[in-house]
């Protein structure tokens, strides 16, 4: 099953190829980044960087943008809102929000994959305001009371 994602590709992300999934069974497709220079980003420090790509959702969907794993380990390389929400309606560029958890500094290239791009279909709530709740076996129970065992 595939979705059409229209896109526009802006003059700073000329020579680089669109989103794409890396595997058969990815779930993610691979954001490039879209930089002039290298860009480095210092441990502790955030940047903004562009992926030269403005997009039109089909309805319904949103585009979560998502870390890479091996950023992570290896570099410490976070996206602080994980995930990252594209609405539908948005018509910007796709940028993404790159941080340096780690203790090096991170150089960002031209052409690197710097995230992951989940397309997803939107539920849309309608509140419904009750008196009380159905009971459940958890109850009021949160921020860890199921424990950590297995």
């Amino acid at each position: 099953m595939s979705a059409v994602v229209q896109v526009v590709r802006l003059p700073h992300a000329e020579g680089l190829p669109l989103p794409s999934y890396a595997t058969e069974g990815a779930a993610g497709m691979d954001l490039l980044a879209a930089v002039a220079a290298p860009l480095t980003i210092p441990p502790g420090g955030r940047a903004l960087v562009p992926t030269g790509l403005r997009i039109a959702l089909p309805p319904g969907h949103e585009l979560q943008v998502r870390p890479r794993s091996g950023l992570a380990l290896k570099h410490g390389i976070m996206l602080p809102n994980t995930p990252g929400t594209i609405d539908e309606d948005y018509r910007g560029e796709l940028q993404v929000i790159v941080l340096n958890g780690g203790s090096e500094p991170f150089t960002v290239e031209r052409g690197m994959r710097i995230a992951q791009a989940v397309l997803a279909q939107v539920t849309r709530a309608a509140w419904a305001e009750v008196s009380a709740l159905p009971e459940t076996r958890r109850g009021e129970g949160g921020f860890g009371s199921t424990g950590t065992g297995g």
